[in-house]
C-alpha cells in the first residue's frame, strides 16, 4: 500500500526531489564550466585586456546581453525545436537541461566576469614581470585571487536556477515545480504548496550558507 504525503504518494515527492536535483545538478555543471570560460574570453579579450581583441569581445558581450533579455519561460518555448534536435524531445527533465544551461551560462558568465575584474591589476602586473604566460596568469594568478568572489557567483547563481527548474517544471520538465502546479494549485492543495514552498526555502538557505563558509574559507590568509 502506497504512503501518502499531502494527498501525494511518497514515491512522487521523492521523484520530483531527484528530478530538481537532477536537473539543478547537470545544468549548474554544464553552465560554470561553459560561463567561466566565456568570462575569462571577456576579461582576456576587453580593452586592455592580455590579449585585446574587440571584435571577440564585442560579439561575446552581445550575445551575453540578448540571452540575459529573454525570460526563461519564453526562452523555454523559443528553443523547443533545438532541444528537440539536441535530445530527441523536449519533454521531460533531460529535455529541460538544454534551456535550462543555456539560460544560466550567460548569467554565470557576468556574474564570474565581475568576480575576475575584482583581481588587482598588479597582481596581473606582477606576474608577467616575472615572466609567466597567459595561461600561467590564469592558473596561478587570476584564478586563485578570484576564487573567494566566484564561489559566491556560484551560490547566486544556483539559487536562480534553482527558480528556473521549477519554471521548466511547467514546460514538462518536471520536479518540484510541476508537483506545485499539478498537485498543488490545480488541485487547491494548499497544505501541499506550503511544503514545496518550504523545501525549497531550506534548499536556498543551505546552498547560500555553504557558499558563504566556503567562501569565507578561502579569503582566510593560508
Amino acid at each position: 500500500m502506497e504512503q501518502d504525503l499531502f494527498g501525494v504518494s511518497v514515491e512522487r515527492l521523492l521523484l520530483a526531489g531527484a528530478q530538481t536535483v537532477y536537473m539543478l545538478g547537470w545544468s549548474m555543471l554544464f553552465g560554470a564550466i561553459l560561463g567561466i570560460a566565456i568570462a575569462l574570453l571577456l576579461v582576456m579579450t576587453r580593452r586592455g585586456g592580455l590579449i585585446e581583441n574587440r571584435v571577440v569581445y564585442s560579439v561575446l558581450n552581445f550575445i551575453i546581453n540578448v540571452t540575459r533579455s529573454v525570460p526563461f519561460i519564453i526562452l523555454l518555448v523559443a528553443l523547443i525545436p533545438f532541444t528537440r534536435f539536441v535530445v530527441g524531445t523536449s519533454i521531460g527533465s533531460q529535455a529541460a537541461l538544454v534551456p535550462l544551461t543555456i539560460y544560466i551560462t550567460p548569467f554565470i558568465a557576468r556574474m564570474v566576469e565581475s568576480s575576475l575584474l575584482e583581481v588587482k591589476p598588479g597582481v596581473i602586473e606582477a606576474a608577467q614581470a616575472m615572466g609567466a604566460t597567459n595561461w600561467q596568469i590564469i592558473r596561478h594568478f587570476l584564478l586563485p585571487e578570484a576564487y573567494p568572489s566566484i564561489v559566491l557567483s556560484l551560490t547566486t547563481s544556483i539559487v536562480g536556477l534553482l527558480g528556473a527548474t521549477a519554471m521548466a517544471g511547467y514546460g514538462g520538465g518536471g520536479g518540484v515545480g510541476d508537483l506545485a502546479l499539478t498537485y498543488g494549485h490545480q488541485r487547491f492543495n494548499t497544505p501541499l504548496m506550503i511544503f514545496t514552498i518550504v523545501i525549497l526555502v531550506v534548499f536556498v538557505q543551505i546552498m547560500q550558507a555553504f557558499g558563504n563558509s566556503l567562501s569565507r574559507r578561502l579569503r582566510e590568509p593560508k
